[in-house]
């Protein structure tokens, strides 16, 4: 960011001040979901600045929160979405789909209530997070179709039911069922109904969910791969 709201170029001070805010922020976003719910007054007072000073930079709570993301988004690669990047061998298809899979869930955990957030805002139509949440699957369904040995330039718009086009939207649904199994077993009352269930090994049974996703995604691979020329 080179200028704040007011178009006024940021100098080292302006920088340092709008960096102080972007921590706070991902300092209380760090907290537990069951914490006090983030509030752009609550950000200003971990920061140290006046509101005043705080809108110079975020107009409101989605503009700070997206800025969170971002920053915290880019750890995602070395995290979990590497992993995808070479081809998992057929013989170890189901290891490292579970690989993947648990380091993806670790991401979630440790980043749990700013990708709440992040789908929070999504789901009310907030145009920007909508945006950002599309463009941040592509890569990932482009990975997940290249397992595939699918060509994901030649998906959507390519021939209807061809493999490249098969591989990019099994890797579309396989991505939207592993985000979601991750949403759910990050809320705070998943523990509460595991409980009531009579679970006492949580993430024992947190693991047997990945397992049976990851099988799913062997299953889906290998049925891709087959048709294969």
């Amino acid at each position: 960011m080179s200028h704040n709201l007011l178009g006024q170029r940021l100098g080292r001070k302006g920088q340092e001040t709008r960096e102080r805010i972007l921590r706070a922020a991902l300092c209380l976003l760090g907290k537990p979901q069951q914490d006090a719910p983030i509030t752009l007054s609550g950000v200003a007072r971990e920061a140290s600045v006046g509101m005043t000073t705080l809108y110079l930079y975020f107009p409101d709570l989605g503009a700070l929160v997206l800025a969170a993301l971002r920053r915290v988004m880019d750890s995602a690669d070395d995290a979990f979405i590497d992993r995808l990047r070479g081809r998992w061998p057929d013989e170890r298809l189901e290891e490292s789909c579970l690989d993947f899979l648990r380091a993806h869930y670790r991401f979630w955990r440790r980043h749990a209530r700013i990708l709440h957030m992040r789908n929070n805002f999504a789901d009310e139509d907030d145009a920007r997070f909508v945006e950002y949440r599309n463009r941040m699957s592509f890569p990932l369904i482009g990975l997940l179709a290249r397992q595939m040995d699918g060509n994901p330039r030649a998906g959507v718009d390519g021939d209807p039911g061809s493999r490249e086009q098969r591989a990019v939207f099994l890797a579309t649904v396989l991505l939207t069922g592993f985000e979601r199994l991750a949403t759910v077993i990050t809320t705070t009352y998943f523990r509460e109904t595991v409980q009531e269930q009579g679970v006492e090994d949580e993430a024992g049974h947190v693991d047997r969910m990945l397992c049976a996703q990851a099988r799913l995604i062997a299953l889906g691979i290998r049925d891709i791969r087959a048709t294969a020329d």
